[in-house]
């Protein structure tokens, strides 16, 4: 791959910092309170679901600029859940990528965009096979 942006972060744990290499992001990092934690700072499911969240809608504006389709008026919220892992006693996580969609894309034309958009975005793309994801039309 030829690299057209790299970004970097460094965190030193879930009760720590998150820095980013220019400054953008320094955050104070702290587990939930579901999980055991003072609730105090953002955790890496907050960071992970904006993320996410952010390229879906992206890749969402471009599948619709390819096609000619208008979701100006699109929004999407990702949930990242984790939770504990059968396989390995670890944890992973899950997704329900809940998109909001103008009224002219409810039913199959929207249904279609959501595909379209989660074969392309390369958040979808870097976690297809590792995470579950669930689409939402709302």
């Amino acid at each position: 791959m030829n690299a057209l942006y790299t970004a970097a972060a460094t965190a030193n744990g879930r009760e720590g910092r998150a820095v980013s290499s220019d400054g953008q992001i320094d955050l104070p990092l702290g587990f939930p309170k579901s999980l055991g934690g003072n609730g105090q700072g953002t955790n890496p499911e907050q960071l992970f679901a904006a993320g996410y969240a952010a390229c879906f809608a992206s890749a969402m504006g471009a599948i619709g600029r390819q096609e000619k389709i208008d979701v100006k008026d699109a929004s999407v919220t990702a949930e990242v859940s984790i939770g504990k892992d059968e396989a390995d006693d670890g944890f992973r996580l899950a997704v329900v990528m809940r998109v909001e969609l103008p009224e002219h894309l409810q039913g199959e034309a929207g249904r279609e965009l959501l595909e379209k958009t989660h074969a392309y975005c390369p958040y979808s793309k870097a976690t297809r096979g590792n995470l579950d994801v669930q689409l939402v039309i709302e």
